[in-house]
């Protein structure tokens, strides 16, 4: 049985945002100008069965997030193609199930192994295909490996139990249970953790014994193909791992199949409902997105809870599901406390990605840059008042100003959606019960923070709903991926 996958980080997996070109290059930010160069990792086929596919229906051109030239041209896979994935992780699934545990563990520590060796590419092609920081982009390719790693230490570790059955019919018998893999697994992927929420979902499969096909997001694919040509020496069976970069109607006609066992999906809850709703009898794990808060108590650290929220909000621009949205300040300590936050905040260098010092980078897209700005341009209508930002810094490059806004109404998108960029808002509260019932107020979950030396409302934060985790003097954005493995 496949682990539980809970909440990750993640960004948008856009199963529906798409681009097509057969003939001509197009127009949607495209240069025809040759392709940048790019790290030897990288591959521009798909990848089914062992063989890598150059053909498709249609192509994509992958952009530099921050320059807008073309990285890469890939093939968009035919519903023939996927067929033949479905076809080749059915066999995988045969071969790989006979595997011992320590055979499964030992390929996950090679990969990780692998991927330690081709680090420094791998965070180039970040920085190009996803626009993170580069300073972020180590950090998640540090974590990716680690995700490797404590998959082959849990592979070790799959037991059944024994079931208490020594009385009625059952006396003088013993019984017991046993993990067996679940069977094919679909994980469609977003693009803002382009290497390590592919193995988040992934490596737990493998470890189980479940062979995988991978729908990565179209703005940012190349990682999860890279990390596809590492497999050729893990010596997975044929088809244990498979990629398949597709448009939406082949994306459907595999969650759609009933051959697959399990659909894991991270992205935005419209996309994500639909799935799961054509999914059939598949087991699902959904993440769904958030727009996560702080509490700011009186009894804060406020210099330290000031740095913390700046990063927790602005880092990759905001492009982070756990990104902190919604700051709850007590009215003991509002005044001073949005000082040194508009402080943080304007220090906060934005730019290209590929600087060290740089924090906040480009949106991955201009439409999405465009979003943003309809947002916090509503919200000013509606009478939002801007503290920092509130605008277009840089079109061209799709960077967003790191706006901060108070006055907010909860109505607001920037309030109740999830903006998914570089914005937050700094609310007044009379106390910390009220804090707890702002945070509340919101149909996403994920993960909050409360910013607190009082040790009994650090334990009374535990009455915030549907968040995982909660801590006191925590980053929003704190992650810990061995999650992961938590039994469902």
């Amino acid at each position: 049985m496949l682990p539980q996958v809970p909440s990750c980080d993640t960004g948008r997996a856009n199963l529906i945002w798409r681009k097509r070109i057969d003939t001509t290059i197009g127009s949607l930010h495209c240069s025809p100008m040759a392709p940048l160069s790019l790290p030897s990792i990288v591959r521009t086929q798909n990848y089914v069965g062992g063989a890598w596919l150059n053909e498709g229906e249609g192509s994509l051109d992958v952009l530099d997030k921050y320059s807008g030239e073309r990285l890469a041209r890939l093939p968009l896979g035919s519903a023939s193609q996927m067929e033949a994935a479905i076809v080749a992780a059915q066999a995988g699934l045969h071969e790989l199930r006979s595997w011992s545990a320590g055979r499964r563990s030992a390929a996950l520590e090679l990969w990780a192994d692998l991927l330690a060796d081709r680090r420094h590419e791998f965070v180039d092609l970040l920085v190009k295909e996803a626009g993170k920081p580069v300073t972020y982009a180590r950090g998640e390719v540090e974590r990716a490996m680690l995700t490797l790693r404590t998959a082959a230490a849990e592979t070790l570790r799959f037991t059944g139990e024994t079931v208490a059955m020594d009385f009625g019919p059952g006396e003088g018998k013993t019984a017991f249970t046993r993990r067996v893999p679940r069977g094919i697994v679909i994980a469609i992927t977003p693009f803002n953790f382009p290497l390590n929420l592919v193995l988040h979902k992934v490596a737990p499969a493998l470890a189980a014994g479940c062979s995988v096909i991978v729908k990565p997001a179209p703005q940012a694919p190349l990682s999860t193909l890279a990390l596809a040509g590492l497999t050729s020496e893990l010596n997975l069976p044929a088809g244990a791992f498979n990629v398949l970069l597709c448009d939406l109607p082949v994306a459907e006609k595999l969650v759609t199949d009933p051959r697959p066992a399990m659909l894991s999906f991270t992205g935005s809850a419209k996309v994500g409902w639909h799935l799961k709703s054509i999914s059939g009898k598949k087991r699902v794990t959904l993440e769904l997105g958030g727009n996560a808060a702080v509490i700011v108590d009186a009894t804060a650290d406020l210099p330290e809870a000031a740095r913390s929220v700046a990063k927790g909000a602005y880092l990759y621009a905001g492009q982070v599901c756990i990104s902190t949205q919604r700051v709850f300040a007590v009215k003991q300590v509002y005044d001073e406390f949005m000082r040194l936050l508009v402080k943080e905040v304007s220090a906060l260098r934005t730019g290209d990605p590929a600087k060290e010092d740089v924090v906040v980078g480009p949106l991955i897209d201009a439409m999405h840059t465009r979003r943003v700005a309809d947002w916090v341009n509503e919200a000013k209508s509606a009478g939002a008042r801007v503290l920092v930002g509130g605008s277009v810094q840089d079109e061209a490059h799709h960077l967003y100003a790191p706006t901060l806004l108070t006055n907010t109404t909860t109505d607001m998108k920037v309030c109740c959606e999830e903006v998914f960029g570089p914005v937050a808002v700094l609310e007044k509260v009379d106390s910390f019960e009220e804090a707890i019932a702002r945070t509340n107020d919101s149909v996403f979950g994920l993960q909050a923070a409360v910013f607190t030396r009082d040790l009994a409302r650090a334990i009374g934060a535990e009455r915030i709903e549907h968040h995982a985790p909660i801590g006191p003097r925590q980053r929003v954005e704190t992650r810990a991926d061995m999650f992961l493995f938590i039994p469902g």
